[in-house]
């Protein structure tokens, strides 16, 4: 009986370090803020006004902003851009070149947004969220989001 509430006690100190918690990279405000930063002033450089949503690996909402004289409707636009990117782990672009080239059943995916302007945000290899950009052609927001993207990955 000793010896098994020895090798029972053994295990159970063992388990801690056999199940340790993985550490992962995350977004904060201050990484959203200077993402979001990078691509207002790509807009701010071509007078393009527009909203820009930042969420984390969850979809959640992180930061948004809205530039004077958007439409409002871009405010849910550039949400779902960014949430349709993180959900799907590619660019929204590729949903929408999907429907384009007949692949229908991309709009009956619940909660995407088949429209360019979502690009994922990755550390290394992980996805650690996304931007989402509206309020000008789907290319030009596509062209925003990007510059969102380089000053993430400039990050550290």
């Amino acid at each position: 009986m000793r010896t098994l509430v020895a090798a029972v006690t053994l295990v159970a100190a063992s388990l801690p370090a056999m199940c340790q918690l993985s550490s992962k990279k995350a977004l904060n405000l201050e990484a959203a803020k200077k993402i979001a930063a990078a691509a207002e002033a790509e807009a701010r450089k071509n007078n393009w006004n527009v909203v820009i949503c930042i969420v984390d690996d969850g979809a959640n909402l992180i930061y948004l902003q809205k530039m004077d004289g958007t439409q409002i409707g871009s405010v849910d636009i550039a949400q779902m851009k960014a949430r349709t990117a993180i959900k799907m782990k590619r660019p929204s672009k590729v949903l929408e070149d999907a429907v384009a080239g007949g692949r229908n059943a991309v709009l009956k995916l619940p909660d995407v947004l088949p429209v360019e302007g979502g690009l994922p945000l990755m550390a290394g290899t992980d996805f650690i969220g996304a931007i989402g950009v509206s309020g000008v052609t789907s290319q030009q927001d596509g062209q925003i989001a990007a510059a969102g993207v380089a000053a993430a990955s400039a990050m550290k």
